[in-house]
């Protein structure tokens, strides 16, 4: 058993010799290089847990590296982040990187701004962020000296990765399902697009083109009803309101993300209707709380924990040198629950 001496900091050198192999050996398996075998890899990890090393932060700074990922997210309240997060985290703990949090606001482009020079400060290895509403031409600049993954949006960059679920197709589930419950009067609480107008990389724009043109091709263009709030819980109870003073009032609700349906849900409790007696409410994004038996809401699942752990090795890959850029998608699924049902007779 090797105990530590407490009067000096364990080095890489005393790694290597612990472990029997050279320090460049050693540097290897803490930069997480190419080439590095599995028995190297476990030697190393060995020596450096019996020993308590710690690499030291500041001394990988000083020769261009950190070791953390900033991670930028429009809030911190939306629940699927934390599906994200806990992908990104299990996917570069193994590589001895952290990552930093920070949120930047949600909606305006000057706080993004901003929160990513924040991240850029702080000399990160590399940034995912999740959701952006600035400009491409915004993104590529940060690309063009920080190694960046772009979670959320449908851009075609060469500089940045792009993680993102086919929000067409998830679209196109829900209102499928609505109607195939027998429900025309169907509406949807999308995002407001901080640029103005629709920009056409936008998830919430996509989501909502997609809710607009299915509703056209059933014949039911006459039923389309859109509130442009936001993607949160507050949204989602302005959004639905607003809907509930339309005369008819909408029979199923597609909100664009699961935290506005949250606040759907309450906007409807608190006007004295049930769900889905009354109205049915549908989400987006799966979040874990979405399965609980009080809640029950119909959602997509577009699968966050895969979404983080690809974004996570996209990042670590580019640190290590890939320039090419890579664009994966997700698969989106419907998940059926209580909160929708066919429409009560009339």
């Amino acid at each position: 058993m090797v105990t530590r001496d407490r009067q000096r900091r364990v080095t890489i050198t005393d790694v290597a010799r612990h472990a029997q192999v050279s320090t460049t050996a050693v540097s290897k398996v803490l930069r997480n290089a190419y080439g590095v075998s599995e028995a190297m890899r476990a030697k190393v990890q060995a020596a450096i847990d019996e020993l308590g090393y710690r690499p030291q932060h500041a001394a990988r700074a000083m020769r261009g590296r950190t070791f953390t990922i900033g991670v930028l997210l429009p809030h911190i309240r939306n629940p699927f982040f934390a599906d994200i997060i806990d992908g990104l985290t299990e996917e570069i703990s193994a590589s001895g990187y952290q990552a930093i949090m920070v949120q930047s606001g949600g909606r305006d482009p000057a706080d993004e701004r901003r929160a990513s020079d924040a991240l850029v400060d702080r000399q990160v290895d590399g940034v995912l962020w999740v959701a952006p509403v600035c400009t491409r031409a915004q993104l590529e600049k940060l690309a063009k000296d920080t190694p960046l993954v772009v979670l959320g949006r449908h851009d075609r960059s060469a500089l940045y990765d792009c993680v993102l679920d086919d929000d067409e197709v998830g679209a196109e589930l829900v209102v499928e399902h609505l109607i195939g419950l027998g429900h025309r009067r169907i509406a949807h609480i999308t995002q407001k697009d901080a640029l103005g107008g629709r920009t056409a990389t936008l998830l919430h724009t996509i989501r909502a083109t997609t809710y607009e043109r299915v509703m056209t091709e059933h014949g039911l263009a006459e039923h389309i009803a859109i509130a442009a709030t936001s993607y949160t819980e507050e949204g989602g109870y302005e959004g639905t309101r607003e809907l509930l003073a339309r005369v008819p009032r909408p029979t199923a609700v597609f909100a664009g993300a699961d935290q506005a349906a949250f606040g759907a849900l309450a906007a409807i409790h608190e006007a004295g209707l049930t769900v889905p007696g009354d109205i049915s409410v549908a989400g987006y994004d799966n979040a874990r709380i979405t399965g609980l038996a009080h809640v029950a809401l119909t959602s997509i699942d577009q699968d966050g924990a895969i979404m983080g752990k690809t974004a996570g090795r996209l990042l670590l890959e580019r640190i290590a040198g890939r320039t090419a850029a890579v664009r994966f998608s997700v698969t989106p699924t419907l998940v059926a629950r209580r909160s929708t049902a066919p429409p009560a007779a009339r």
